[in-house]
């Protein structure tokens, strides 16, 4: 069963901005809109807790971005959101969008992990009958890198800069929207090339894939061998990777025969540090349990993994998701155990 609508049946309930929730037992995670991996992983990980226990019920805004999430939720407005290393440190020394938030570096002693996810490999789609083969074949065609002004658009033109030399608004034109009028921009053809991170396979380029022949720009492991450090600057980043994304994994629908390299980004699951430890403990436990179960449905979920969750990335663990990953016995790294 196709992972969308295992969502859809199990019910994971997403509210908009200013929803009122009365139920005790509600706990409320912010992530950003469908459409992203992030999303897709933070609302299976709902619709899993939700069917696991009966304590608690995650609800799940999908609106708004990542970076004021997390102010949101160390101010105690949310319980849970999405942040990836790179925002935690900037909002720790406050830096870059969080400059101007002179409280952000206090607020930031009340974020613990719950767990680190791959947001994914940046995908850098276009469609085969374009002609476009290599990320240089981009100049001068209109290019969505993610919503302006977030992580992704950043991530995303720091890639396409560092591996071409192209600057945005120069050599290639910058299309701005949201997710899901980008995703339409590109179905309608409006849009030359869409830029979207996931965990291949990743549902979206299958939707996609099942349609048109795709193919996806990125060096190859033999080019990849080549690059300067400058050009593989982005993939040493906090928080982020050299990704790959393996030839024929999304079957006849990309035309790709060799495995592509991507930039690569950590994300992750992160609570108040004042959220209660057994709520903590609880949803911690639920959600790897009932994750097992569903790998089978969820090709992409094999790569949520246990040690990838615990990794070092500059945010110590919430006392109980610790307590569950210790209950299993899994190896914690020094630097992520709660103080």
């Amino acid at each position: 069963m196709n992972a969308f609508r295992k969502l859809a049946l199990a019910g994971v309930a997403i509210i908009g901005l200013g929803g009122t929730l009365q139920a005790a037992d509600v706990v409320k995670m912010a992530t950003i809109a469908p459409g992203t991996s992030a999303y897709l992983t933070q609302s299976t990980m709902a619709s899993i807790v939700n069917q696991e226990q009966d304590d608690y019920e995650i609800q799940v805004d999908a609106t708004g971005a990542a970076t004021k999430h997390i102010i949101d939720m160390a101010e105690g407005e949310l319980d849970m959101v999405m942040t990836s290393p790179t925002v935690y440190f900037l909002m720790k020394n406050g830096k870059a969008m969080y400059q101007k938030i002179k409280k952000a570096p206090e607020l930031s002693e009340n974020v613990r992990l719950v767990f680190w996810y791959p947001y994914g490999a940046y995908h850098v789609l276009t469609y085969a009958d374009d002609g476009m083969k290599d990320l240089k074949d981009i100049k001068g065609k209109k290019v969505f890198l993610g919503p302006p002004g977030g992580g992704a658009w950043n991530a995303a033109n720091q890639w396409i800069e560092a591996q071409t030399g192209y600057k945005v608004g120069e050599d290639y034109e910058n299309f701005k929207g949201s997710w899901s009028s980008a995703f339409q921009a590109f179905q309608d053809k409006q849009v030359d090339v869409y830029i979207n991170g996931g965990i291949a396979p990743f549902p979206q380029v299958e939707q996609l894939a099942a349609t048109n022949k795709l193919t996806i720009l990125g060096p190859s492991k033999e080019e990849v061998d080549k690059q300067t450090e400058e050009q593989l600057k982005p993939t040493k980043a906090l928080g982020r990777f050299l990704d790959v994304i393996p030839a024929g994994i999304y079957g006849d629908g990309v035309s790709n025969t060799e495995d592509v390299y991507s930039l690569g980004a950590v994300v992750g699951v992160v609570s108040r540090a004042d959220l209660d430890d057994d709520t903590v403990y609880k949803i911690t436990k639920a959600f790897w349990e009932g994750a097992e179960k569903m790998r089978a449905d969820a090709p992409w979920l094999d790569r949520v993994t246990l040690e990838y969750a615990v990794q070092e990335g500059g945010v110590r663990l919430h006392p109980g998701a610790q307590r569950y990953y210790e209950e299993i016995g899994l190896d914690i790294p020094e630097g992520s155990k709660a103080q």
